[in-house]
């Protein structure tokens, strides 16, 4: 008999979330002019896998992901829309898959402007040119950014490329500080500029939809969680489409100041019950989760207690009394337990705790 551990992943959730996402771009734009989504898919679709999500985001537009090998992978999936690379190419050699599976690229750097300039393409591509209006991380910075489009759109006049788009990474769409600065940079940057426009991620596309441009990006809100600190996927109306669940596989009483674990770093204040979960950081929970951290156990909301091992971590019982070896673990995403609250108590996000699923736990895909 396998470890009864397993996390459940929903086609219906994916797509709901893409739904929602959809509806809120749409109510912003004028009437008969939708916005078109990429479905972001990065690392393997954020842990819940490439073909799972190719079959959950089928009414995308398109769909967005970094390694030419899950471009490869949706295709051979059956998905015959748009494929964006969001890195772009990174050697000559790319180009060649790029062609042979017509994938759209993301162009960051004069070394991608150097391959795409002596690149024979088995058929000519699209591409978004990234302008860096403030993150920092990859783009054009604005002084050097109508120059690149020029030799994109020289590119494209030669038949290598056919539509040139603009792109850039909004960083603060998540905060107070909102995306007015960026966007303004972007705006100075692309104006008079033919072709179209990709500015929204998750955060932007959710709070600031007008501005999405003619292709959204969403990731992480099509995976059930909330790429805000103080609003809840629930508020968003999202659903989670993975579910980490567990079995009990034992159960310890203790006398008052009894230690749990490695490093003894809980003991017992009185006497109680803990329960042994099959579950630990070799599974992609998440071993820096404190004590305290939430766990729901037969349908009851308790804690955590202790250090996580690698294959097993502690629950208090307390406010479970009649659970036994057997009872059934929400680890997150049921039971009204969020990825990101569990995230938020092992203080990181929920991007991490979905991304870090290991391999060796077995997915049960509801169709």
């Amino acid at each position: 008999m396998p470890r009864p551990i397993f996390a459940r992943i929903s086609r219906p959730a994916l797509s709901h979330n893409l739904d929602v996402v959809r509806r809120r771009l749409d109510a912003a734009r004028p009437a008969g002019k939708p916005a078109r989504v990429w479905a972001v898919i990065k690392a393997n679709a954020y842990g819940h896998g490439i073909e799972r999500a190719v079959a959950g985001f089928g009414k995308a537009d398109g769909l967005a992901m970094l390694d030419l090998s899950e471009a490869v992978r949706c295709r051979e999936a059956g998905w015959q829309g748009p494929i964006l690379l969001l890195e772009g190419i990174f050697e000559a050699a790319d180009l060649d898959v790029v062609g042979r599976y017509g994938l759209t690229i993301s162009v960051h750097h004069p070394d991608q402007l150097a391959l795409l300039g002596h690149a024979r393409l088995a058929r000519p591509v699209d591409v978004f040119l990234k302008l860096n209006s403030g993150m920092n991380r990859l783009g054009f910075t604005p002084d050097a950014y109508a120059g690149a489009h020029a030799r994109l759109v020289a590119l494209q006049a030669a038949g290598t490329l056919r539509e040139v788009g603009h792109m850039t990474h909004f960083s603060t769409a998540d905060t107070g500080e909102g995306i007015s600065a960026q966007l303004e940079v972007f705006r100075r940057a692309t104006a008079g500029l033919p072709g179209p426009s990709s500015l929204c991620n998750s955060a932007a596309s959710l709070r600031y939809p007008e501005v999405a441009g003619d292709w959204a990006r969403p990731g992480i809100a099509l995976y059930g969680a909330s790429p805000f600190a103080d609003e809840s996927a629930e508020a968003l109306g999202l659903a989670p489409a993975m579910a980490l669940k567990s079995r009990l596989i034992g159960t310890q009483t203790l006398r008052p100041g009894d230690a749990v674990g490695y490093g003894g770093v809980y003991r017992a204040e009185g006497p109680m019950r803990i329960g042994v979960v099959a579950c630990g950081y070799a599974d992609g929970y998440p071993r820096h989760a404190p004590t305290g951290t939430p766990v729901v156990v037969a349908g009851v909301r308790t804690r955590l207690l202790g250090r996580v091992s690698m294959d097993m971590l502690a629950v208090d019982l307390t406010p479970v009394p009649q659970a036994q070896a057997g009872a059934p673990v929400t680890l997150w995403g049921d039971e009204g337990l969020s990825v990101d609250e569990v995230a938020t108590a092992a203080g990181t996000i929920g991007y991490e705790l979905l991304c870090a699923l290991a391999p060796r736990v077995p997915v049960h895909f509801e169709e």
